[in-house]
Parts: C-alpha cells; sequence; structure tokens
C-alpha cells in the first residue's frame, strides 16, 4: 500500500487545505468512517471537506501503523480526490501516546490532523480526553506542543466554548494561537450543555474578533438560511455541520443551487429534494456496504442509526421514522423507503 504522500497531489502552499466559505461535513464517532466518506462524497460531491471520526490514541502498548491506517480506511486512502479534502482526526490525553501516533500520521503524509476537544462523552472525559481537556490549559498546552511539533502539515482544533463554563474561554484561543494552531472549530456550546437548547453563535463572532486564525463555526446549523444567517453574523472562515449534515446529507448541494435565491425553497420543493436525497444517500451508503462485504443485518443496524433526523420534516414524523426503526429486515426498511419516496 503506498503512503498518502504518493497518492494526493501536490496541494498549494496556503494556510487551510480548504477555501475560505467553504462547508465541512463534521467528524462524527461511528459515522463518518471510509464507507460512508466515500458515499457521501459520490452521492453529494458538493461537500467541500470531510473528517475520520476520531482515532482513540493508545495510553498503553505498541503502536500500530496498521490500526492508523486501517482507522482512516483503506478504500478511502486508494481515493486521491476523497484523501485530499479529508483530515485525520485524533482524541489524546495527557497520558496518551500522543507523539508516537502523530510521528506515524505525519509520516505517511496525511495533510491535515485534527484534534478531538468537544467530545461531550462522559467515559471520554471520565479519562481526560475530550472536552474535559478545556478545562485545564496547563495540562492541554504541552499536548499541542507535541502535535505541532511532531506535524508538518495543516493542524487544527474543535473545540466548545468551555467545559462546565466559559471562564477560560479567550484563554484558550490566545494559547492555540501562540501554539501555532492553524484554525479552531468551534461549535458554541459547553461541554455540559450537551446538545441542549441553541448554540450561542455570539461566541463564534467573538472568537473571529479575537484570534487571528481562522474560526471554523459549528453549531445548530440546519439549512441554507442558518448557513447564510452564520455567515452574516459572525463572519467565520467556514463552517462545519454534524447533526445538520445527517439531517439532510444534500444540504451543500442545496446552499451551492440556491444560496442566492433561498427564497425559492419553499417547504413543498424542500420535501420533494428530501424524497429524492433520501434514495440517492441510501443507495450510495448499501453500495459501499456491500463493498465491504457487510451483512443486511449490519447494514440494517447502520441505516437506522443515520435516521433519527431524515424524516422530520415529513408529516406525522414520528410514526413516519417509527416504521423505518421497526423494521427487521433490510428489505423492509427499503420497502419503507419506496413507499414514502
Amino acid at each position: 500500500m503506498a503512503n498518502l504522500a504518493q497518492l494526493v497531489y501536490n496541494m498549494p502552499v496556503t494556510s487551510l487545505p480548504f477555501k475560505k466559505h467553504s462547508l465541512l461535513f463534521a467528524p462524527m464517532e461511528g459515522v463518518t468512517d471510509a464507507a460512508y466518506r466515500i458515499a457521501i462524497s459520490r452521492a453529494f460531491p458538493e461537500w467541500d471537506y470531510f473528517s475520520t471520526d476520531f482515532y482513540r490514541v493508545p495510553t498503553v502498548g505498541n503502536i500500530q501503523k496498521k490500526a492508523i491506517l486501517n482507522h482512516y480506511g483503506h478504500s478511502a486512502l486508494e481515493k486521491k480526490n476523497l484523501a485530499s479534502k479529508t483530515s485525520y482526526q485524533i482524541l489524546t490525553s495527557a497520558r496518551a501516546q500522543t507523539r508516537d501516533v502523530v510521528e506515524i500520521i505525519n509520516s505517511e503524509g496525511f495533510e491535515h490532523l485534527d484534534l478531538n476537544l468537544g467530545c461531550p462523552s462522559k467515559k471520554v472525559n471520565a479519562h481526560k480526553g475530550g472536552a474535559f481537556l478545556l478545562s485545564d490549559i496547563e495540562t492541554l498546552r504541552p499536548i499541542i506542543k507535541t502535535i505541532r511539533e511532531s506535524f508538518k502539515r495543516t493542524f487544527t482544533v474543535k473545540i466548545r466554548i468551555g467545559y462546565k463554563d466559559d471562564n477560560l474561554f479567550f484563554d484558550l484561543l490566545k494559547m492555540f494561537e501562540d501554539e501555532g494552531v492553524d484554525a479552531i472549530t468551534l461549535h458554541a456550546r459547553t461541554r455540559d450543555q450537551l446538545y441542549n437548547g441553541i448554540a450561542d453563535w455570539s461566541y463564534i463572532k467573538k472568537a473571529v474578533e479575537s484570534t487571528s486564525i481562522p474560526v471554523i463555526g459549528n453549531g445548530d446549523i440546519w439549512t441554507v438560511q442558518d448557513i447564510i444567517r452564520i455567515y452574516d453574523e459572525c463572519d467565520p472562515y467556514a463552517i462545519m455541520l454534524g447533526r445538520g449534515a445527517l439531517k439532510t446529507p444534500w444540504l451543500a448541494t442545496t446552499y451551492y443551487e440556491h444560496k442566492n435565491n433561498p427564497d425559492f425553497l419553499s417547504d413543498e420543493y424542500l420535501l420533494e429534494e428530501r424524497k429524492k436525497g433520501l434514495d440517492m444517500y441510501f443507495y450510495e451508503l448499501e453500495k459501499e456496504y456491500r463493498k465491504e462485504n457487510l451483512p443486511d443485518i449490519n447494514i440494517l443496524k447502520r441505516f437506522k442509526s443515520f435516521s433519527r433526523y431524515l424524516f422530520d420534516d415529513f408529516e406525522d414524523h414520528e410514526v413516519v421514522r417509527g416504521r423505518f426503526l421497526r423494521s427487521v429486515h433490510l428489505d423492509e426498511f427499503k420497502s419503507h423507503l419506496q413507499k414514502l419516496i
């Protein structure tokens, strides 16, 4: 297997591997594996950028290059165009073998490394990783230094506004800037807020105004109108969509087609677009999962896990979603889909 440096074309020297006002598909655990990224990039190529879900840096044991490459996915490694617009995300802690892992990622020629500092998982934070590190700058700074010293290309962080509160918000921004981080993706909630309430975009604006490095906005971006509004109100360098991308995996397509005429997007039009999008979405996903020889029951399980937001715009959406979630066989799930579209 050739390493990524041999597969990715020589990118121009820029501060970031994606242009200003790009739309980034967020890294999501259990979602954005290689098969998923390939399917989405083929079905909805308007997305400007992707990311792996996080690779958890081990605290003990030998570091295996094979495991690091397997996490990225060999099928994705072989796709030059996709590789050129995908970041490798890691999750680590003070006790973990960060330098060893990052040196392998660097040596394999990956263009972009992202550090997950926003994960709200109780288990992750109990092990002093993810968003927990936002509460302890003195522990976090050496981790940032280690990564910056070991990784020679684009290094970004994905954060929340704080752990329990926002008391360290500006100190964190300054530290990231001082330590040479290339960009910050900001989910505008604390860790303790989880996904409750509404993301406070004012923090994105504050970050844009207070740091010299690019800020990528994230949190409660669901529609074309939301994309337009966050750019108008906060002026982030780019935006990243997580739950909004899960609800509408074709949102980048809709945005680029209609950003200059958003009034065209009536509820009726969007519902018809959703029916077409759902058909394409599950078709391309199944095609990739078949290549990985996943059995029907595993494909069905994944399809169900992706169904939380997909049907919200349909009348009696809870009833509609329930039919899909109660499907016993993959053919039953697909039958419900054909009736819906």
